[in-house]
């Protein structure tokens, strides 16, 4: 998965607040690991659409036949 994240202007800000350079940096690559790791992409997102329409196609055409064989037995 690829997200972009400007670690650099974190960084900074965290500079900028008088943050030692060692804590900045771990600040930084703690941000970085959490989105990279926990954050869904565009493409994660259709996979998932797709699985669902897969399942729920599946579980429509279930339905569908047991509708036609209670039907049927009705008979």
């Amino acid at each position: 998965m690829y997200v972009l994240i400007d670690t650099l202007k974190i960084y900074e800000r965290l500079k900028d607040a008088d943050l030692p350079d060692k804590a900045a940096k771990e600040i930084t690559e703690v941000f970085k690991d959490i989105i990279e790791n926990n954050l869904a992409t565009k493409r994660d997102l259709k996979e998932l659409e797709l699985r669902l329409t897969v399942k729920l196609g599946a579980i429509m055409t279930a339905g569908v036949a047991a509708i036609a064989a209670i039907v049927k037995l009705a008979r």
